[in-house]
């Protein structure tokens, strides 16, 4: 029998997620793989969802190492292409028999100045970064209102909140995932759907340390309060709770999981 967490006047709580079917964009690396791998920990089917088929079914297999018994199944799709979501999500549905949770996590970036950046530059990052999200949410709306309880909860950044150099596109679209949020909340409440999103700050993720090396990230203090890089792991949690019935009065909000930032 699995252990089971002790609450206040002796009420116990087992797993969280325990019969909830979940699906993470960007489930490959860093956020994406280390929430599926808190999900299925908590007791949910995951779906991770990467345009690799190499790098997704490599993380649900170290997740399936990790979590004994885990119920994860990797999924590819280029989900800039806007046809994508709705096939991956249909090929999820029918594979798991429903949808309860959406993570919208999938992202890409260029460090590009507002004149340095191409109108295909701009293109290329609205179309994963904010579209997708779009049609991810409108092709898995009718699995998430036949759940009653559906939970999306969308991945933004600090980028969204506060200003900086040479990010334009990518802190552009980041804002418009805050906007879409909020606006999925108010249209979806009557559906028992909520909507919420995150903004995390510095991340220690696989993307930083191939793009920059162990020796520079280690090097590089981050602007906020507690003076760390966080690890992925600390950004699932908050998307555990938003994702699970523990935040049922929660929609249209957003959490800064940023360690304090102060700005750059």
């Amino acid at each position: 029998m699995a252990p089971q967490r002790v609450l206040k006047r002796g009420k116990t709580m087992g797993k969280r997620l325990e019969g909830k079917i979940a699906i993470i964009t960007g489930g490959g690396g860093g956020i994406g793989s280390s929430t599926a791998e808190l999900f299925c920990d908590e007791g949910a089917s995951v779906a991770i969802i990467d345009r690799s088929a190499e790098i997704v079914h490599a993380a649900a297999d170290r997740i399936r190492a990790a979590v004994p018994g885990a119920q994860v199944q990797g999924f590819v799709a280029e989900l800039g292409a806007e046809t994508e979501a709705a096939r991956v999500v249909t090929e999820i549905n029918t594979a798991l028999g429903g949808i309860d949770i959406l993570v919208n996590n999938v992202g890409i970036r260029r460090y590009d100045s507002i004149q340095d950046a191409s109108w295909e530059k701009w293109d290329d990052i609205l179309r994963v970064n904010i579209l997708s999200y779009v049609s991810m949410i409108r092709a898995a709306l009718p699995a998430l209102r036949k759940s009653g309880k559906g939970s999306i909860v969308n991945v933004a950044s600090t980028g969204a909140v506060f200003g900086r150099k040479g990010m334009a596109a990518y802190d552009s679209s980041k804002a418009a995932v805050l906007a879409l949020t909020r606006t999925v909340a108010h249209e979806e409440f009557e559906h028992g759907i909520r909507s919420n999103s995150i903004c995390p700050g510095y991340t220690r993720t696989t993307f930083h340390l191939n793009r920059l090396g162990e020796a520079a990230v280690d090097g590089i203090v981050p602007p906020c309060v507690m003076q760390r890089w966080a690890d992925p792991k600390e950004m699932s949690y908050p998307l555990l709770w938003l994702a699970s019935d523990e935040a049922s009065y929660i929609t249209g909000s957003n959490i800064m999981v940023d360690g304090g930032y102060i700005g750059p």
